[in-house]
C-alpha cells in the first residue's frame, strides 16, 4: 500500500515484500525512534513502527515540505493491522477515474493548475467501476467503454479541519465518441486535450506524484488496452 501524504509516498509493507536490493539513507529499527530535528534525504525505512511513532509521523509528514525526501517505508510482520492503524487516523473517501485512451493517445484534462485524470467521488451505492465511468463521461463529455482495473491510489489532504485519506480505483478505458468533448467547466476543469505517451509524460511534471506513479502503472500493465 502506498500513501501520498503532502505528495511524499509512505509505503506500507510486510518483510516478504522488502526490496533486499533497495537501498535506505536512514533506517530506524527502534519501534519509538524518531529524530527530534528531521533532516531526511532520499529514502527513510522503519523497522515494526509503534502506534505512538506512526502518529507523530503522519503529522509531520502532513505539516513539513521535506523537498530532498523522496520516500518513507514502514516495514512489519503484520502489514494488515499496520494498513488498519493508519486508516484508522483518517476519514476514508472513495473516488474513481480512468485513463482514457484513443489509438496511440490518452486523455488528460487541465485542472487547479496542474494537469491530471478525470476521476470523481461515488454517489450513494455506486460500484467503483460504475463511478469512474460517470465522472470520466461527465467531466469530459464523452463516451467511454470500461477495460480493466490499473491501480488503486491513495493521498492525503485536510478538509473541514478533517484528515480525509482518499482511495480512487482506475481503470483502463477506451474512447467510443469523442465528438463533443469538452471540459467540465463547474468541475474547474479549464482544459481537455488527446496526449502522446512523451506528451503526457511531459504534461506529469506538473502534475501530482500519485498521478505520476498512476501513469507508470497503467504504462506497465495496459498500454494496449484489452477492452471487453
Amino acid at each position: 500500500m502506498k500513501i501520498f501524504v503532502n505528495d511524499k509516498p509512505l509505503e506500507l509493507i510486510s518483510y516478504e515484500e522488502l526490496d533486499p536490493s533497495k537501498t535506505y539513507e536512514h533506517i530506524y529499527t527502534q519501534s519509538d525512534e524518531l529524530p527530534a530535528e528531521v533532516e531526511w534525504e532520499e529514502d527513510v525505512i522503519f523497522h515494526e513502527p509503534s502506534h505512538d511513532l506512526i502518529i507523530r509521523l503522519l503529522y509531520l509528514l502532513r505539516t513539513r515540505k521535506m523537498k530532498k525526501l523522496d520516500s518513507v517505508t514502514l516495514v512489519t510482520k503484520d502489514r494488515k493491522a499496520l494498513k488498519a492503524f493508519v486508516k484508522s487516523r483518517f476519514l476514508i473517501v472513495k473516488a474513481a477515474g480512468g485513463i482514457v485512451a484513443k489509438k496511440d493517445k490518452v486523455l488528460m484534462i487541465f485542472r487547479l493548475g496542474k494537469w491530471d485524470f478525470p476521476k470523481g467521488k461515488f454517489d450513494r451505492g455506486e460500484t467503483p467501476e460504475a463511478c469512474a465511468k460517470r465522472e470520466v463521461e461527465e467531466e469530459c463529455n464523452i463516451k467511454v467503454k470500461l477495460g480493466p482495473h490499473i491501480v488503486n491510489t491513495w493521498h492525503t489532504y485536510t478538509q473541514n479541519r478533517k484528515s480525509i485519506l482518499k482511495k480512487t480505483y482506475w481503470y483502463v478505458m477506451e474512447s467510443s465518441n469523442d465528438s463533443t468533448m469538452k471540459p467540465q467547466a463547474e468541475e474547474g476543469i479549464e482544459d481537455i486535450l488527446w496526449m502522446s505517451e512523451q506528451d503526457a509524460k511531459t504534461a506529469l511534471i506538473n502534475s501530482y506524484p500519485s498521478m505520476r506513479h498512476l501513469f507508470k502503472e497503467y504504462l506497465k500493465k495496459h498500454m494496449k488496452p484489452q477492452i471487453s
